[in-house]
């Protein structure tokens, strides 16, 4: 069975350890991550997703975030991120991307922690591969085989 999901926002930085920006498209290159992305590589971690869904949890708490504050290369809709097994595979587009950790070591200090006093990314963000890469959009047809 097809579960889809949405892409509301792709995020890119130049710099490691910054917020990212939103982009109207990317470019998912095989083993490698978002062209031009500067946690893009030959590693376990090219890409990150991260639920809207979780990021209202830290709004719900008065901070203002905008798209790529977490750091997240991807913002998904309707799909319960963290509850993914690694391995698991997901189709954007033509790009398939297979989960190779969920959540992370949050970065000493974060503004996001600091700020609020706590962090959603190294509980509920998921970082993958990609294993077919392609051009993406927010229209690209993302889905899930459960």
């Amino acid at each position: 069975m097809k579960h889809e999901f949405a892409i509301l926002s792709i995020n890119v930085s130049k710099s490691r350890g910054e917020q990212k920006t939103p982009v109207p498209s990317a470019t998912l290159r095989e083993g490698h991550g978002i062209v031009g992305d500067a946690h893009a590589g030959n590693w376990h971690r090219q890409v990150s997703l991260l639920a809207d869904e979780d990021i209202d949890t830290m709004r719900g708490r008065g901070v203002d975030l905008t798209y790529g504050a977490f750091a997240e290369n991807i913002t998904t809709r309707g799909i319960d991120l963290g509850s993914l097994s690694v391995g698991a595979r997901l189709s954007i587009g033509p790009a398939i991307l297979e989960v190779t950790q969920i959540g992370k070591v949050c970065h000493q200090g974060c503004a996001i922690s600091i700020a609020v006093g706590d962090c959603v990314m190294p509980r509920r963000g998921v970082f993958a591969c990609v294993v077919e890469g392609g051009e993406i959009d927010r229209e690209s047809r993302c889905y899930i085989d459960l």
